[in-house]
């Protein structure tokens, strides 16, 4: 009866419109109160122990850093340099442009770990320049919020080191190792369908008429930008540091970039620059705090492995329940953002995982890959709506074009599920 009260108490005060990290933590302080009736008090000693033992982790010192590094490229410039250089490479032409902005998207995946921060950066770039091309709106923010779900599978990726923190036997190195292939294959596939529906419904009639920037001209300014994914993932496979140090590495290279050779970014800004990221963090990380004492109420409960008996026993097999789990997560992550997804989930689904002796690493990247497709999955996907927000239109006109997207993102997930090896050919080759 107490663990149906948790969850009934933690969907009921989403519901009246409770942050999610404060229904978190009021559900799992409630369920811990009444575990322990008889000694309410010293149950309750609990929930400032696990608090602070969710954010405890050495790991999670690399969160704050990555969302401040995508609060610096979004201010210096290197988007704008970036979407430059690949037009230069690409050239102009119906469908081109939405091909850019995925591209940049993905490159700028290698920057930041942040899909909604990936969102504002090239959509205030790209949806402005697909407008002046003739595209409609409703579509360039379908492309946008599209192409920044990719974030969280291009390492560095916060949603990875929250899992890498959840689930032993899964490094940090490892998991951006596994990341890499099918987040290339992503993007890849974001691209066939967003220039196959702009030239079926002729699209960007004034795009062939825009200048070409000059090649040479744009990878002298872009050089900065494309040099910081190699500084970032380069070093830390040199061993030169570590994915948390390799942070603070960024950080001040984004700075170094945006200050001294673009000169977009001044003192004055460094501020806002500093407030901005230190909100978004304290946002990350109060929720997985908070989700500390949710999943601390789980496990004294006894909540986790009943359920994962129950979906074990459920005569549905191996892959009737992983494709269960897809349809679960998926329709989640249409409501929840990724980070919440995995502190409520992945304490209940690691016992499947051990059941069925799934590698912890491919099912990160899977479990990350259902996570992307909710980002940019109506009616409530957080780079849709970032997306949406800077285009002016509402997230119901999306949706036409949105759905063949999810479907491309959608065959790559069952690509990985069949083919493991191309989430974990690339961490075994580095030797992770």
């Amino acid at each position: 009866m107490i663990a149906t009260l948790l969850f009934v108490a933690f969907l009921g005060l989403m519901f009246i419109g409770v942050p999610i990290g404060a229904a978190l933590g009021l559900a799992g302080a409630t369920a811990i109160a009444l575990a322990n009736a008889d000694t309410q008090w010293f149950g309750l000693l609990a929930v400032p122990q696990n608090f602070y033992a969710g954010l405890g982790k050495y790991p999670l010192l690399a969160i704050p850093m990555f969302v401040l590094v995508g609060s610096i490229f979004d201010r210096s410039g290197v988007a704008l340099r970036l979407v430059n250089f690949a037009v230069a490479i690409v050239g102009r032409g119906p469908g081109m442009l939405p091909l850019v902005a995925i591209a940049v998207a993905m490159f700028l995946g290698g920057i930041s770990g942040s899909g909604p921060a990936n969102a504002a950066a090239v959509g205030g770039v790209m949806i402005a320049a697909m407008s002046r091309a003739g595209y409609p709106k409703s579509f360039s923010a379908s492309v946008v919020g599209a192409a920044a779900a990719t974030d969280i599978l291009i390492p560095p990726s916060v949603a990875f080191i929250i899992y890498s923190v959840l689930v032993p036997g899964a490094s940090v190195p490892a998991l951006f190792a596994a990341g890499m292939i099918p987040g290339i294959l992503a993007g890849v596939a974001l691209i066939i369908p967003a220039v196959w529906m702009a030239r079926k419904h002729k699209m960007g009639a004034l795009e062939a008429s825009m200048p070409r920037p000059e090649f040479w001209k744009s990878l002298r300014e872009a050089a900065w930008g494309l040099a910081a994914p190699v500084l970032i993932l380069g070093g830390m496979r040199m061993g030169w540091f570590t994915p948390t140090e390799a942070a603070v590495v960024a950080v001040f290279y984004g700075l170094f970039v945006g200050m001294v050779i673009h000169r977009t970014i001044g003192v004055r800004d460094l501020f806002p620059i500093l407030r901005e990221a230190g909100e978004l963090s304290a946002i990350i990380l109060l929720v997985v705090s908070l989700a500390g004492i949710f999943a601390f109420s789980l496990s004294t409960l006894g909540v986790i492995d009943p359920v994962a008996n129950a979906i074990v026993n459920s005569g549905l097999g191996e892959y009737g329940v992983l494709g269960l789990l897809i349809l679960l997560l998926i329709t989640v992550g249409m409501f929840l953002d990724g980070i919440s997804i995995f502190l409520i989930f992945v304490p209940l689904l690691l016992p499947i995982m051990n059941h069925y002796q799934w590698d912890p690493v491919w099912f990160g990247v899977i479990l990350t890959l259902k996570v992307a497709l909710g980002q940019f999955t109506p009616p409530l996907a957080v780079n849709l709506m970032v997306s949406c927000r800077i285009a002016g239109v509402r997230m119901e006109s999306t949706v036409r074009w949105v759905g063949w997207m999810l479907l491309s993102m959608f065959m790559v997930m069952i690509l990985v599920i069949a083919f493991p090896q191309l989430a974990l050919w690339l961490p075994a080759r580095l030797g992770y």
